[in-house]
């Protein structure tokens, strides 16, 4: 199959998913929860790795905290997606000294910074409980333009839909999970491929069913 075809059975698929995904709730339910979340613009960290080789590295802080009236879990997982559809999961890839040089970099501004995928399954109520995470993701296709953020585990809020193309052994359409998810975009301003140079821009947000 040529990329190109892939590309537009990609994009098919995904536009089809777009059009039959439900928005999440104006007014929230019994029982379902968002939690209050703020974040940094993404930075770059560039490490010294192996002989004059360098490892680059993005990363970004959020602090969430829990005005639900309630302690909730906290399971969260993140992805970045480039314009180009590379899909990036973060920290996948990433050593733990990067961690390390970030927590250096911001401890005067976030002494108790916990990596994503380390950070307590439970948030208390409270500002007091607030907590700041940072999420990293190694370097993506330096042909990309722009890039969306996807966060999950900020709600408890789900919908089920239809696949809109894939069925099982009885031609019925396979169910999908779908969670409250915050969608961050953001644009490069200056040539994508001079990483040194290029400036990051914050477009929008939005929460969104994925």
């Amino acid at each position: 199959m040529s990329k190109y075809l892939f590309y537009g059975t990609f994009l098919v698929v995904m536009a089809n998913l777009c059009l039959a995904a439900p928005e999440p709730a104006i007014v929230q339910g019994p029982g379902q929860w968002t939690v209050e979340v703020k974040f940094e613009q993404p930075q770059q960290l560039v490490l010294p790795w192996g002989g004059n080789g360098a490892a680059r590295y993005w990363y970004t802080i959020l602090t969430v905290t829990n005005r639900t009236g309630r302690d909730v879990d906290f399971y969260p997982r993140c992805e970045l997606m480039t314009d180009t559809f590379q899909i990036v999961p973060a920290g996948r890839g990433v050593p733990a000294v990067v961690f390390d040089r970030i927590k250096q970099r911001h401890q005067s501004r976030y002494p108790f910074l916990e990596m994503l995928d380390r950070a307590d399954n439970r948030i208390l109520q409270g500002e007091d409980n607030a907590k700041d995470i940072v999420v990293i993701w190694r370097d993506f296709d330096p042909r990309a333009t722009g890039f969306k953020v996807f966060i999950t585990g900020l709600s408890n809020e789900t919908a089920i839909v239809n696949h809109p193309v894939a069925v099982d052994g009885n031609g019925t359409p396979v169910k999908i999970f779908l969670r409250k998810t915050l969608q961050l975009d953001y644009a490069f301003r200056g040539d994508p491929t001079l990483r040194d140079a290029v400036e990051v821009v914050y477009k929008d947000k939005a929460w969104v069913m994925r």
